[in-house]
């Protein structure tokens, strides 16, 4: 007998990063030769020592540590999410605007569970995040892609066209994964005025925020000022993650911003799903918001170090084009006449390359992404990113 299976979690595509991994069995990789893996957008370091010590501590002394915390999170790293967004975004946002939640990826989910059920709509800018992409179709809402421009930025007014009585929300990811581009903040503000007039949530998944460029400059060096709104919280939800700054990917902690009615309804989803966030993972993200400052700014320069070598190494590939790159990511055009999910493979076996390719983030229907890679280069040092533009140089599909 077998037993039955949800149809729309059988019809929803296998992980890809998962899928990409399994390239790699069998084939063998020599010292003189080792694997090259832009694959996957994670920290592959621990985190800095005082911020182990900070885990150790509180594992070891802190009995609290070990139970079951406030579903909503922590109140400590609640309020202090709070002050510190208030000021980095020139607004006003409150501890009950704010929930914690096991990493990102849940933090969408909770969101998305208040807002579309099935049938509804979502309107996600391609190429997308392949795990929006997934929750959507497990859940039956439907995905409406919106292609982006030539530069990777998504248009309201296009999105406009395909809003209709089931449309739900509009999400956007900047920095972007995959495409690597900013989202000015004016282009945002347009997005948050769209959905405003027409009842719809902004949902601004802010992930990559502490490797954005703008630090320190534009306005104030805040990436937007949808915060400025002193009613920002009647069209905005944010999220965040806290496992690429504070490299705490395997704690599992991100967060939500979001007006309080909202994550009432958000707490019914987080507490049949995990009760509660890691308690050690927002131990360690409030003494990472509360310590390491300067640190996460000398992470930022690196990344960016990294930005500009693969900006300087794409001259070297002329035949390629470069449509995006910024925080983690670039997104690149390939020039053979193979698709993008054919030449992924054969550059693991030819080249020991490992990448994933732009049909992981386009539809079906848009036939770019049989052009398209996404290279997160975030874990791959200056030596590494002029080691696989040698390689790629050398590619002959």
């Amino acid at each position: 007998m077998t037993l039955p299976l949800n149809p729309a979690m059988a019809a929803t595509f296998p992980p890809p990063v998962m899928e990409a991994r399994r390239w790699l069995s069998g084939v063998v990789f020599t010292p003189e030769r080792p694997l090259i893996n832009v694959s996957q957008a994670a920290p592959v370091d621990s985190p800095p020592l005082g911020l182990r010590q900070a885990l150790a501590e509180a594992a070891l002394h802190d009995p609290q540590a070990h139970l079951y915390g406030p579903v909503l999170g922590l109140p400590a790293l609640r309020e202090e999410i709070a002050a510190q967004w208030s000021a980095a975004y020139g607004g006003s946002i409150r501890e009950d605007q704010v929930a914690i939640t096991q990493g990102c990826n849940q933090a969408f989910t909770a969101v998305m569970s208040t807002l579309a059920g099935a049938g509804d709509e979502v309107i996600l800018p391609t190429p997308w995040y392949f795990n929006h992409k997934m929750w959507l179709d497990m859940q039956g809402v439907t995905t409406v892609p919106m292609a982006a421009g030539s530069d990777l930025l998504p248009d309201p007014d296009k999105a406009a066209t395909l809003i209709t009585p089931r449309t739900r929300a509009i999400v956007l990811v900047s920095p972007n994964n995959p495409g690597g581009v900013e989202y000015p903040a004016e282009l945002i503000g347009r997005f948050r005025d769209l959905c405003r007039g027409r009842g719809l949530a902004l949902i601004v998944d802010e992930t990559y925020r502490d490797f954005d460029s703008r630090h320190g400059r534009d306005i104030g060096g805040r990436p937007h000022d949808l915060f400025t709104d002193p009613d920002w919280d009647d069209v905005l939800i944010q999220l965040y993650s806290f496992s690429k700054a504070y490299r705490l990917t395997g704690h599992r902690v991100g967060a939500i911003v979001a007006a309080a009615a909202r994550l009432a309804e958000v707490e019914k989803f987080l507490d049949t799903v995990a009760i509660c966030p890691s308690q050690l993972g927002q131990i360690g993200a409030l003494w990472g918001m509360q310590n390491l400052g300067a640190w996460v700014a000398g992470e930022r320069a690196e990344i960016l170090a990294r930005r500009a070598a693969m900006l300087n190494g794409f001259k070297a590939l002329p035949a390629w084009r470069l449509l995006g790159c910024g925080a983690y990511f670039a997104y690149v055009e390939h020039p053979f006449d193979a698709s993008s999910a054919d030449l992924a493979k054969q550059l693991v076996q030819d080249q020991a390359i490992l990448m994933l390719p732009g049909t992981m983030f386009q539809p079906d229907s848009h036939a770019e992404g049989k052009r398209q890679f996404r290279i997160a280069f975030a874990n791959v040092d200056a030596g590494g990113i002029a080691e696989m533009f040698n390689r790629l140089s050398d590619f002959r599909p």
